[in-house]
C-alpha cells in the first residue's frame, strides 16, 4: 500500500488493487495492471544491471507503443529519472537535449539505432544505448537489445523511493531550446494526474493509501490519448487513467493519420480521446466530415483538447459530428501543469477561474482587475529548470511568501473572478500602441473554409513599429480568396487593428516539432531567410 506520493508507489498499489483489470491496450495486444507491474519491475532490473541507478537520467526517444509507458515506469521503479525526447528532432538538437540532460541511457526506437551510435560517439556521459523494436525491422546494431532488459537474470523487485524524486519534462516552448522542467513526484501526481479523482466520484486522493479505493471505485473507461507520449499533455493523460485504474488505448502507429486514429478508436471502444489542439483536431475533424458513418464511434463519450489552441469553430465542427460526446479544451503547460478547464469568453478567447493558487502576475505582485500580466499557479509545482539557475529564477518566483511558477500565457484578471487568456507574450505583436495575440488572429482565419493553416507575427513598419502578417495555407478542395475577401470574413470576427495588413500564401505552414507553431521559421521567411 502506497505510503508517499511517488508514481512508482501509486502505480504498485494500483496494480494489487485491481490486477485483472486492463492497463494498456493496442491493436495487437491488452496487458493488465498486474502483469504491466511485473514486466516494469524486470526492466528495472535489467537497467540496473546495466549499470542504471538513482538519479540517472533516462531519456525515451520512442514513438507511441507499449515499451514507451513500460520504460517510464521501469525508470521511476528504480528511482532514475526519465525524460521526454522529441524524436522530430535532427542529431544536433539531439545532442543538446541529451547533453543538457546529462543523459546516462537513452531507450530508443531500433529505427534510430545508427543515429544513437553517432550521438554516443558525441558524448562520453552517455553509457547505455537500449534499441526497442518499432517494426522497422533494423537490428539494434550497438545499443543494447531491449529483450536483454525483459530477459536480465533476477535482481532486486524494490528500490528507495521519495516523493520529492523528479521527473524532467522537456518543453520547446514557441521560441528558445528545450528546457527541462523538473517535477516532484507529488507536484506532479496533483498538478499533472489530477490526483488520482480525474475518473472518480470520490475525488481526489487525500492520503496516498486512497489510490486503491480511487482505482477500485473509478468509472470504467478507456482514455485514448492521441498525441506522442513525448509530449506532456498525452504523459499527463496516461497517469490520471492510470492511477484511476482506468484503461489507457494506443496507437502504435509510427505517424499521424487521422483515418487510422478513428479506426483504432472504434476498434479499441475509447471513450475519451484526447488530441493537443487544432493541428490534430483539424484533421480529425476533416477526416470525419468525409467519412460519414464509416466508424463506429458510439462509445466516445468526450473529445478533448490541451496544451495548445483549440479553436472554437473546430469544437463545434467535432460536436455536430460526434453528436453524442463532450467537447472539451483543457489549459495548463509544463511549468504549470492543468490550469483547468477554459471557457470561451465573449472576445473569443478562453477564460480560465482565478483561485488562491491561479492568479494573474505582473511583475513581483498580483495583478488587479483589468491589469494585464502573466497566467501563474502555486501549491504543487515545478521547483525549476534543470541545470539553468537563471531562467529558473526568471519563471519561478517567490510572491507574499509561496513560490509561483509563471507561465508564457499573457492574460488579464477580470472583475468577475476569471482571468481572460490572451496567448503568448512572447510572440505579442505592438501595431501602432496596440497589442495583438497572434492565436487569436490565427483562431480566427482557420475558421474560413478554405484556409487549413495558419500563423500570424509582426513585421517591422515605419508608421505602426509593427504590421501584422498572416502566414497560410489553403485546403485543396477550396478556391483561395483574395487577400480582401479574407479580411472581409475576418472584420465580424477581429477589430480592425487586428487584421492582416499583408498575407502569405505558402504550400504548408510550418510547425515546430512538438507540434506548435513555428513563430521563428515564419519570422525568418518573411524576412526572405
Amino acid at each position: 500500500m502506497a505510503s508517499q506520493f511517488h508514481l512508482a508507489d501509486l502505480f504498485e498499489t494500483v496494480a494489487a488493487a485491481v490486477p485483472d483489470r486492463i492497463a494498456l491496450v493496442t491493436r495487437s495486444q491488452q496487458i493488465g495492471f498486474s502483469e504491466l507491474d511485473a514486466r516494469t519491475t524486470r526492466i528495472a532490473a535489467g537497467l540496473e544491471a546495466h549499470g542504471v541507478g538513482r538519479g540517472d537520467r533516462v531519456g525515451l526517444f520512442l514513438h507511441n507503443q507499449v515499451e514507451h509507458l513500460e520504460a517510464f515506469i521501469a525508470a521511476i521503479k528504480l528511482g532514475a529519472i526519465p525524460f521526454n525526447v522529441n524524436y522530430r528532432y535532427g542529431e544536433d538538437e539531439l545532442a543538446y537535449l541529451f547533453d543538457n540532460a546529462g543523459a546516462a541511457a537513452v531507450i530508443h526506437g531500433a529505427r534510430w539505432t545508427d543515429l544513437m551510435a553517432r550521438l554516443q560517439a558525441r558524448l562520453s556521459g552517455l553509457r547505455l544505448a537500449v534499441a526497442v523494436p518499432d517494426g522497422s525491422g533494423v537490428a539494434a546494431g550497438q545499443s543494447l537489445p531491449w529483450s536483454a532488459l525483459q530477459g536480465a537474470p533476477a535482481g532486486r523487485t524494490t528500490w528507495p523511493r521519495d516523493e520529492a524524486d523528479i521527473l524532467l519534462t522537456y518543453t520547446g516552448g514557441t521560441t528558445g531550446m528545450p528546457k527541462g522542467v523538473m517535477w516532484p513526484h507529488r507536484a506532479f501526481f496533483f498538478a499533472c494526474a489530477g490526483g488520482g479523482g480525474f475518473f472518480n466520484p470520490l475525488g481526489p486522493a487525500q492520503q496516498p493509501a486512497d489510490i486503491a479505493s480511487r482505482a477500485a471505485n473509478a468509472y470504467p473507461l478507456r482514455i485514448f490519448p492521441v498525441a506522442p507520449l513525448m509530449h506532456a499533455a498525452a504523459l499527463w493523460t496516461v497517469w490520471s487513467a492510470l492511477l484511476n485504474g482506468v484503461t489507457v488505448a494506443l496507437d502504435e502507429s509510427p505517424a499521424f493519420d487521422p483515418a487510422t486514429v478513428w479506426e483504432t478508436a472504434a476498434l479499441l471502444k475509447a471513450n475519451i480521446v484526447q488530441v493537443v489542439g487544432d493541428a490534430m483536431a483539424i484533421p480529425m475533424r476533416d477526416s470525419l466530415a468525409s467519412n460519414p458513418g464509416r466508424w463506429d464511434l458510439s462509445a466516445v463519450v468526450s473529445f478533448g483538447s490541451g496544451g495548445a489552441v483549440f479553436s472554437g469553430h473546430v469544437k463545434a465542427d467535432l460536436q455536430r459530428l460526434l453528436s453524442g460526446a463532450s467537447i472539451t479544451d483543457g489549459m495548463g503547460s509544463s511549468e504549470t501543469g492543468i490550469a483547468g478547464t477554459a471557457a470561451p469568453s465573449s472576445e473569443g478567447l478562453m477564460r480560465l477561474q482565478a483561485s488562491e493558487s491561479q492568479q494573474v502576475v505582473v511583475g513581483d505582485r498580483f495583478g488587479e482587475v483589468g491589469e494585464i500580466g502573466l497566467v501563474a499557479r502555486c501549491g504543487n509545482t515545478p521547483v525549476g529548470y534543470y541545470g539553468d539557475p537563471a531562467k529558473t529564477a526568471e519563471v519561478f518566483r517567490p510572491i507574499n511568501g509561496r513560490l509561483w511558477a509563471v507561465s508564457g500565457d499573457t492574460a488579464r484578471l477580470d472583475a468577475d473572478g476569471w482571468i481572460t487568456v490572451f496567448g503568448r507574450g512572447s510572440t505579442c505583436i505592438n501595431s501602432g500602441g496596440e497589442k495583438i495575440f497572434p492565436e487569436e488572429v490565427e483562431e480566427a482565419l482557420r475558421s474560413h473554409p478554405a484556409v487549413l493553416d495558419s500563423v500570424v507575427v509582426g513585421q517591422d513598419d515605419a508608421r505602426w513599429g509593427q504590421r501584422v502578417v498572416a502566414i497560410v495555407s489553403a485546403r485543396e478542395d477550396q478556391t483561395r480568396p483574395s487577400d480582401d475577401e479574407l479580411r472581409a470574413h475576418l472584420r465580424p470576427r477581429l477589430a480592425g487593428y487586428k487584421l492582416p495588413k499583408a498575407v502569405l500564401w505558402v504550400p504548408q505552414v510550418k510547425r515546430s516539432p512538438a507540434g506548435k507553431q513555428d513563430y521563428g521559421w515564419a519570422r525568418q521567411l518573411l524576412s526572405g531567410g
